[in-house]
């Protein structure tokens, strides 16, 4: 985790404790970085996350599927002879 601090100067020991509070509070989030705002009164922390991979699931032909790859080629041709609507042109045609 990359800490930035802005404002008057902490001590490592701090950034430290800072750390540890931020990752027991979001133990579920990867965290990328972590930015201490301190005004020598009041402390702000802002952290931002790791971007989280996902896949894209799609209906096509009746089937939820990620992938064509278990497809055979007659699912695979009902996929290519497909008719996409476009809801742009739809939204153009009103």
């Amino acid at each position: 985790m990359k800490v930035k601090v802005i404002g008057i100067p902490l001590p490592e020991e701090e950034i430290e404790e800072y750390k540890k509070y931020v990752s027991n509070k979001h133990p579920e989030d990867k965290i990328a970085i972590l930015v201490i705002e301190s005004d020598g009164e009041y402390v702000d922390l802002t952290c931002y996350t790791e971007a989280v991979p996902f896949e894209r699931i799609r209906r096509i032909t009746g089937y939820l599927v990620g992938s064509l790859d278990r497809f055979n080629d007659a699912k695979r041709a009902e996929v290519a002879d497909r008719v996409s609507h476009d809801t742009e042109q739809f939204v153009q045609e009103m």
